[in-house]
């Protein structure tokens, strides 16, 4: 998938909080949005996800060199957040068979896999509401990099991992997001090491 920014600004009432960005993110690149915390960062990835609209400016999204409409970003997308909740009444294989009614896995993977992957076997029979906030963390970063998705948006990744955590997100990303776009937003540089690209939303504000 291929983005582009034109003269793209955001604003609240009368602040805004992003201001004429020109960028473009090409397939297959890894990029890294960085900046403090609440400068803008979750506000420039929902803008990217087709999600929030810019209020100024346009964001052109294609896909194999074709126009792709915002309305039908979703399905090329898989994206993990802080902010985005699972459904804590299911039990974790429940929440994976449901997640891939709608969102299917990359070739080789299926819900057994992906269980492996998680690498969480006490938790199979545990409801999510359950989950320590470590375990809820691990389940959207494995949903969003082993959905077969063109576009991949991970915001503050390692939130609640600890360090074995955040070693078990930095492989599945070496293992599983070449040929996607990559975008991560952080002020944690661990987190977005792999990116060779960087966009700071302080050039924007």
């Amino acid at each position: 998938m291929k983005i582009e920014l034109t003269k793209v600004g955001k604003r609240y009432g009368r602040e805004w909080i992003i201001r004429q960005i020109d960028f473009t993110f090409q397939p297959g690149g890894r990029y890294a949005i960085t900046g403090p915390n609440g400068v803008g960062k979750s506000t420039l990835l929902r803008m990217l996800s087709g999600h929030l609209t810019p209020s100024r400016g346009q964001i052109a999204f294609s896909l194999n060199q074709q126009p792709l409409r915002v309305d039908e970003v979703y399905r090329q997308l898989s994206y993990a957040a802080p902010y985005i909740e699972l459904i804590e009444e299911f039990t974790l294989p429940e929440a994976v068979r449901f997640h891939q009614r709608f969102k299917p896995f990359l070739d080789g993977m299926d819900a057994a896999v992906l269980l492996d992957v998680l690498a969480l076997p006490k938790a199979r029979h545990t409801l999510i509401r359950d989950f320590s906030s470590g375990m809820k963390q691990r389940l959207k970063l494995a949903l969003a990099l082993l959905s077969d998705t063109a576009l991949v948006l991970l915001d503050e990744p390692t939130t609640n991992l600890d360090a074995q955590g955040a070693e078990w997100y930095l492989g599945l990303v070496e293992q599983y997001t070449r040929h996607r776009v990559l975008i991560v937003a952080s002020n944690v540089p661990s987190d977005y090491q792999f990116c060779n690209q960087h966009l700071s939303i302080l050039d924007y504000k």
